[in-house]
């Protein structure tokens, strides 16, 4: 055995696991697309220098490769118009209660795909839908119509104090904020504005 390759694979092993170290802990499906790309193509690149000459050239492009991811996502940080260019944003998919067809049909995906997905996350319709999303990676974020939404401990416990007081005729729970993380997506724009240096 070759112990020159050896030590070309325990090397780039070493280097590998810390240049994924650094790039992020983020699985496949939670990366955006140019993240994807890039450790594609690290990946790929790491298995060349096993049976060529160039693993000082692997090493180097290799850093080369994680300092533009690192730029990448410090670009995003602090532009939300750069976000959207290099990333994407989330796109609504329903909209009170609502398909939003022309999303879906930008998405190329069809409400049979659609309802798969909303299947595997333990949604029975639709119609049980306030609102949808589907989200950079790929992902669906989701919330319930009010009614569908299960009691919060938070609920539970006003409806014991209403009980107890004897005012349960006149209470109305309500635990809907008229703005979440899902109207930022609607609207297109923060409800509260994120700082600066978060953007």
């Amino acid at each position: 055995m070759d112990l020159d390759l050896i030590w070309k694979v325990l090397l780039i092993f070493a280097i590998g696991t810390l240049y994924l170290r650094i790039s992020g802990r983020k699985t496949i499906s939670q990366m955006t697309m140019p993240e994807a790309i890039i450790m594609i193509a690290f990946g790929t690149m790491l298995i060349q220098p096993v049976t060529s000459k160039s693993i000082w050239t692997t090493i180097i492009v290799g850093a080369i490769f994680i300092l533009a991811l690192i730029v990448t996502e410090w670009i995003q940080i602090k532009s939300d118009f750069l976000e959207s260019i290099i990333s994407g944003k989330s796109v609504p998919v329903v909209e009170k209660g609502q398909l939003n067809k022309k999303n879906l049909r930008k998405l190329r995906l069809t409400v049979d795909k659609l309802e798969e997905r909303l299947r595997q996350l333990g949604i029975a319709s639709i119609n049980d839908l306030e609102t949808a999303t589907v989200e950079v990676n790929g992902k669906i974020g989701y919330t319930l119509k009010p009614e569908k939404q299960p009691a919060t401990k938070e609920d539970i416990q006003a409806l014991i104090k209403l009980i107890q007081t004897g005012q349960l005729n006149r209470a109305i729970i309500n635990n809907n904020s008229s703005e979440n993380i899902f109207s930022e997506i609607i609207n297109k724009k923060h409800a509260d504005s994120p700082p600066e240096n978060l953007q």
